[in-house]
């Protein structure tokens, strides 16, 4: 079987868990800042698809060479095989990106580097003057990083987060994979209660449930890849049969997600229907200071309204203060709270336990964590 030189992106801070996530696949690979790498086959590419909850997509490094020059650029560009990729009517759109590198035009690299394509498959195909460009689409990526160019095949399309489940939401969504993260980062486990209480339109609970339930991510949606002509359909096929057996829909769990917003509360129903785990999440209207429980050793995950979300300073302070004083006596339960306000550990009342920078977008936030009190060991007869 053929293998390529993969990489799986994934936004700054979550390298680690990707990481995790490749290996649990038996897949070995090597971490670098906003991806993994690692060889894998088509089979290898489509289970990754199907199962990874934090990455962005998966792409194929076609060739890596060093550039200073427009005429370095088109030379190596035009020696790669690029006929074992792309067929006589690929559709090609190439992308680009530039950084600390002497080839600063990013619209310039991005003709030549089309130009080289197209020239090599023209000289291939016996076919001069335009190409059809009528088949499948074949994204193309020339990113320059201090003059070394990598050129890669994007093998996913739209990002793995979107999983397609969620097709209303919220003024200021969190992104699938974000909020995979955010669960991924707690001490949850599946028999401990799980709770959401500024849930919006319920991602972090969908998501939860969803890894509970090991519901493969990417299950209900297609990739791009699945259009190549040299993909072979029954890949993708097996690859879905498999996901489907791994389901584990005996599982029992306790997932709460609770919003001011009455309407935020019937979309996040709707989300969770949507991605068949609506049987195992509980929605309802609720302010985040009536919040109680007699439950012990729970995780509450909770994405509060910051930054541009939220204009009202006051109102922001007052909503983190209320959180301190929902949250602090419940001793052994852990807290985690996402937010781009450095001085929430002031208002919130108490220092966290752990901070983590993660990325929201582009906007930088810290995941703030309160670990609660450990439960008892067993006593041994």
């Amino acid at each position: 079987m053929k293998k390529f030189k993969c990489m799986a992106t994934c936004a700054s801070g979550l390298e680690a868990l990707v990481g995790k996530e490749l290996r649990a696949m038996g897949i070995e690979c090597q971490l670098e800042n906003g991806h993994a790498l690692f060889m894998g086959t088509m089979e290898d590419i489509a289970k990754a698809s199907l199962w990874l909850r934090t990455a962005d997509r998966i792409k194929i490094i076609v060739a890596q060479f060093p550039a200073t020059t427009f005429t370095q650029l088109f030379d190596y560009t035009a020696a790669i095989p690029w006929e074992k990729l792309l067929p006589l009517d690929a559709n090609i759109h190439v992308t680009g990106k530039s950084v600390k590198s002497t080839l600063f035009s990013v619209p310039d690299c991005q003709s030549i580097t089309k130009k080289a394509i197209v020239q090599r498959l023209s000289n291939y195909y016996h076919r001069y003057g335009r190409l059809p460009e009528s088949g499948a689409k074949f994204p193309v990526e020339v990113a320059l990083l201090k003059d070394k160019v990598t050129l890669s095949l994007d093998t996913t399309g739209d990002s793995f987060f979107k999983r397609g489940y969620r097709t209303e939401k919220g003024g200021a969504p969190l992104k699938e994979t974000l909020a995979a993260a955010l669960v991924s980062l707690t001490n949850w486990r599946p028999d401990r209660p799980f709770v959401d209480p500024t849930c919006g339109s319920g991602t972090i609970c969908i998501e939860a449930a969803m890894m509970a339930l090991n519901i493969a991510p990417g299950l209900h949606r297609k990739f791009l890849c699945e259009d190549w002509p040299w993909v072979e359909e029954e890949i993708f096929a097996n690859a879905r049969q498999e996901a489907k057996a791994a389901i584990r829909w005996d599982q029992s769990l306790q997932i709460f997600g609770s919003d001011i917003d009455h309407r935020l509360v019937e979309i996040a129903k709707d989300n969770a229907k949507k991605a068949g785990v609506a049987d195992y999440i509980e929605f309802k209207q609720m302010r985040l200071q009536d919040f109680h429980t007699d439950q012990q050793y729970g995780v509450i995950v909770s994405n509060p309204p910051y930054g541009e979300r939220l204009n009202d300073k006051e109102e922001v302070e007052q909503l983190y203060k209320e959180m301190g004083e929902v949250f602090r006596p419940l001793k052994t339960w852990s807290k985690y709270i996402l937010t781009s306000d450095l001085n929430f550990e002031a208002y919130y009342g108490e220092k966290a336990t752990k901070k983590r920078k993660l990325y929201n977008g582009a906007l930088r936030t810290d995941y703030f964590q309160y670990w609660g009190e450990r439960p008892p060991k067993p006593k041994r007869k």
